[in-house]
């Protein structure tokens, strides 16, 4: 088959097509847009403004927080506006690009949330090596690190996709160009790239997912012979980490780890991982750390007492 692209932009078919519908979600995704934006620069404000910045948990959490804005950022801006739009339209150029840069920051987010198990590994289960292991040179390394696999995820991601034949038709039935709606559309038999996006995006997801899994029981194992303030205080810590695992990535599984095929409900599984678990990060990170209430507390009092003056 002739390997030629005859489409020049591709048609997003959105949520719904009903205009009530749409209005109702015009305003919870633009009010989602604005609470994650809110919650996450106070997040990054309120660390790199104190002394929680000089601490590994802390450090990977403003990385976390940053990757969440411009992870959503390549999605929701989109999808709020088109759901005013009468044609929701973007260009092939555009698509590819959208489709980069939600696998780059997406795999930034997945490894994050895995050095930051790590990190909470390290901490409960070797304290007495745990400022050697876990000082700022290996800290920023591992942070190299995280962006560097997740550029050769999304650029390997992109590369299966790029070289597709597009000739018609060039309605994406989703909110935002991914690989397998792509796939859907593509004028070739795509069963061989189909399991290579399966083996790129569902089994790195999979992995890193058992990864952390493991982390965590490793973790329970330990400090089942902690006395039991130690032991409530490290259950505290980990339990709003392994919240934001799940909330992440059991929708991320089950979009991913089957065989490249779409179904309807992929488009609200979607939302739980470009705008829902972002928009909830920072609340679970917040409500359920006193540390961060205290540096929050801190940080913004004397922001307003300098306005006052």
């Amino acid at each position: 088959m002739e390997n030629k692209n005859n489409v020049t932009e591709f048609v997003l078919l959105g949520l719904s097509q009903n205009k009530k519908i749409k209005n109702v979600c015009f305003l919870l995704f633009s009010f989602c847009y604005i609470v994650i934006w809110l919650g996450n620069v106070i997040i990054m404000i309120s660390i790199t403004c104190s002394q929680l910045i000089d601490q590994p948990m802390y450090f990977f959490l403003n990385y976390l927080a940053l990757s969440d804005l411009c992870y959503t950022s390549t999605v929701t801006p989109k999808l709020v506006t088109d759901l005013l739009a009468e044609s929701n339209t973007i260009s092939y150029t555009g698509c590819m690009a959208q489709l980069f840069a939600m696998h780059f920051f997406g795999g930034i987010e997945v490894f994050i949330l895995t050095v930051m198990a790590y990190d909470h590994y390290v901490a409960i289960c070797k304290p007495l090596h745990y400022t050697v292991i876990m000082n700022r040179q290996k800290c920023y390394a591992m942070v190299i690190s995280c962006c560097a696999g997740a550029f050769f995820h999304s650029f390997a991601q992109c590369l299966l996709i790029v070289h597709l034949p597009f000739c018609g038709p060039n309605e994406i039935d989703h909110y935002f160009c991914d690989a397998y709606p792509l796939l859907k559309l593509a004028c070739m038999d795509t069963y061989r790239v189909g399991i290579l996006v399966v083996a790129n995006s569902g089994m790195m997801g999979l992995v890193v997912f058992v990864v952390l899994m493991l982390s965590y029981i490793l973790i329970l194992y330990t400090i089942r012979a902690y006395p039991a303030e130690s032991r409530s205080k490290a259950l505290s810590t980990c339990s709003s980490h392994v919240t934001v695992v799940v909330l992440f990535f059991v929708p991320v599984l089950f979009i991913y780890i089957r065989p490249a095929v779409t179904f309807p409900e992929d488009k609200v599984f979607a939302l739980f991982y470009t705008i829902i678990a972002p928009m909830f990060n920072p609340l679970i990170y917040t409500l359920r750390n006193m540390e961060m209430k205290k540096a929050m507390q801190k940080v913004w009092c004397k922001k307003m007492f300098l306005v006052r003056r």
